[in-house]
């Protein structure tokens, strides 16, 4: 289906995602270390493998400065395999390899789009409303306010968007349409 409007709406917890990504990364290479040091013999993975997350860590460290996206999916996959070698607790590999490939998810930003017919909430299960269920939609200021029938009010912050086709008065002047001919 094609949609006349499509606003992509601010994710806020990529830097809580970053943070955590962060801080796993650097606790698995303390462990492998230490792994490292208490057992010489049998190092090999160990040692790659700290060398892998930390490589991913100053890769994504530089990234960062550029002002970029980064993922720590890779560091995470990385110290997931070294996790299964190591003597114990080596079932945080699971948690590992789950959160490497809900990263993604958790970073993507949440799309509504508005059609004819229905507002299509584009999240991990996506969610459509028919306009019947909202009294008002109104896009001003990069802000974007659901009112919804039953007295629920969303406000979410718009990404900014500097090829941006669209007109707020244009959307606003849709989303008033939209909503009157749904309750006539």
């Amino acid at each position: 289906m094609i949609y006349p409007f499509v606003v992509a709406i601010k994710n806020k917890q990529t830097l809580a995602y970053n943070i955590f990504g962060n801080l796993l990364s650097i606790i698995s290479i303390a462990f492998f270390i230490q792994q490292i040091i208490s057992n010489p013999d049998h190092n090999l993975p160990f040692l790659l493998g700290s060398i892998g997350v930390a490589v991913v860590l100053v890769w994504n460290f530089l990234e960062l400065r550029k002002g970029r996206k980064v993922h720590y999916s890779r560091a995470l996959l990385i110290a997931a395999l070294v996790w299964m070698k190591m003597p114990f607790m080596n079932w945080i590999f699971f948690l590992f390899i789950a959160l490497a490939f809900a990263e993604y998810q958790a970073k993507y930003s949440i799309e509504i789009g508005f059609s004819d017919e229905h507002v299509l909430i584009n999240n991990l299960f996506k969610k459509r409303l028919p306009w019947t269920e909202f009294n008002n939609i109104i896009l001003k200021d990069g802000i974007l306010t659901l009112d919804y029938k039953n007295n629920k009010v969303h406000q979410l912050e718009v990404e900014d968007d500097e090829d941006d086709d669209g007109d707020e008065d244009e959307f606003n002047d849709y989303c008033t349409q939209r909503i009157k001919a749904a309750h006539a």
